[in-house]
């Protein structure tokens, strides 16, 4: 059995069941271990420790009584800071937004509620989400709980480092072009994309209901593939408020189905260079996979190119000029990190309405071919990014070799709105962790998590970072 703050959800649900601990307990555990490392990787924004104990004791008396109980009753979580949680500052990494205090809560924290979860607090990501650096001038910087140095990627970086560290069972993230898997890769745990539309995106900033909503999806964190499962079980299903989501229900795939799922590695130039030690840990997972019985080949994927060039057209040139005119006349307190995305992205010219809807069309387009390509590999095996987590400060939008050339793996799902896993399977000569991306057709995801979970158990059990 592993230490109480490295248990998984389905230990902790039965502990609580057979009464060997308390969500008291529990509780009181997370905060002692929050308050120990808060100090050296910073992962949360805000705590609700008073409604958290409130909340605990409540769900140990439903326990004392045996009443029935959701999946998650008494287990803590936490949650990306760009959700809505009523009552909670929602700043999504800004000192503009630092009063932003919602009166409802996203459909996702209702939906983990529901299931009995307790929401111990909302971790840290750059301002306005718009790096893979978490850092930003309200709430300081993330550390990589495997070295201090490190970046924790982002933006879903303060999820992944509370969830690393043992601060966090499990949350949720959202991801733009690798939001959740890059974090996930940086810290050694494991982060699922899903299909646009499978997790409704209520009470997400920046808002996700519109014309380019697609883009950018809700997904859940977590240390094992098994309790990725078990959140997105509980977070998936369609939403009225959110006219992107669909009502596909959650599939049961088994192990010997999934088995018989071709899986291509993924082969193309236009991602770009990954160093050796990334491309041995897709090559190590390959080997894993095949001794687990799957048929795995090379696959050469051509012109993607064209993918990640629409990918940043709406990510970069045309969401910009929509912050560009929110944040006109407040220039003063935004973060350097954010700066940097802003000087990256603008255009030469304003983007004009023929423009976007050419580009619109150019996506389904370039969607559609993907799809076509995919139809003998329904998965592929690629890197999550070019390397490991770097340095603060040492990724950035504009440099030579910046986030649109090292990410590259991660932000054309995004455009052709495929789900990808992201798992950890080796380390760094350096010591840190090193993930592999599965990557499905849309409405997959049930057969990503049960190939994700062969895979798991082939690697062997999770290796926590080496903190005190």
């Amino acid at each position: 059995m592993p230490p109480l703050h490295y248990s998984s959800l389905s230990q902790l649900a039965d502990l609580l069941r057979t009464k060997q601990i308390s969500p008291v307990e529990i509780i009181d555990s997370q905060l002692a271990r929050i308050a120990t490392l808060q100090p050296k990787i910073n992962a949360f924004v805000h705590l609700d420790p008073e409604a958290a104990r409130e909340n605990a004791i409540v769900a140990a008396q439903a326990v004392a009584h045996n009443k029935t109980v959701g999946p998650l009753h008494g287990i803590p979580l936490t949650i990306k800071s760009c959700f809505d949680v009523a009552g909670w500052p929602n700043p999504a990494g800004s000192l503009l937004r630092a009063d932003e205090t919602p009166r409802r809560s996203a459909t996702v924290v209702e939906r983990l509620r529901a299931a009995g979860a307790i929401l111990l607090g909302s971790t840290n990501t750059p301002e306005f989400l718009m790096a893979y650096e978490t850092d930003n001038r309200l709430s300081g910087r993330t550390s990589n709980p495997w070295n201090p140095a490190r970046s924790s990627g982002g933006s879903s970086g303060g999820e992944a480092a509370a969830i690393a560290s043992g601060c966090s069972f499990g949350g949720v993230g959202s991801d733009g072009g690798g939001s959740i898997r890059v974090p996930a890769h940086f810290c050694g745990i494991c982060g699922l994309k899903p299909t646009p539309g499978r997790i409704p995106g209520t009470g997400h900033f920046p808002p996700g209901n519109n014309s380019y909503g697609w883009i950018g999806v809700v997904g859940p964190m977590a240390r094992t593939v098994a309790d990725l499962r078990i959140l997105f079980s509980i977070l998936a299903g369609p939403d009225s408020a959110d006219a992107l989501t669909v009502p596909a229900p959650i599939e049961e795939i088994s192990s010997a189905a999934a088995r018989q799922t071709r899986i291509g590695i993924l082969d193309c130039s236009a991602v770009g260079a990954a160093t050796p030690e990334s491309l041995a840990a897709v090559s190590q997972a390959a080997k894993l996979l095949e001794q687990s019985g799957f048929r795995v080949e090379p696959f050469q994927m051509h012109s993607l190119d064209r993918a990640l060039d629409l990918w940043w057209f709406f990510f970069g040139t045309f969401i910009s000029q929509l912050f560009a005119q929110a944040v006109a006349g407040k220039e003063s307190p935004l973060s350097p990190v954010f700066l940097d995305y802003m000087q990256a992205a603008r255009p030469s010219a304003p983007t004009t309405m023929l423009e976007f809807v050419a580009k619109s069309t150019a996506r389904d387009f370039e969607r559609a071919r993907i799809l076509n390509a995919m139809e003998d590999f329904p998965v592929l095996l690629s890197p999550v990014s070019s390397a490991p987590a770097f340095l603060h400060g040492e990724g950035t939008w504009r440099s030579p070799s910046g986030y649109r050339e090292t990410m590259r793996h991660s932000q054309w799902l995004n455009l052709a709105g495929l789900p990808g896993l992201a798992i950890p399977i080796s380390t760094s000569s350096d010591g840190l962790p090193i993930g592999v991306q599965l990557i499905g057709r849309p409405f997959s995801e049930e057969l990503l998590l049960a190939i994700a979970e062969t895979l798991e158990l082939a690697r062997g059990p999770w290796q926590a970072p080496p903190l005190p």
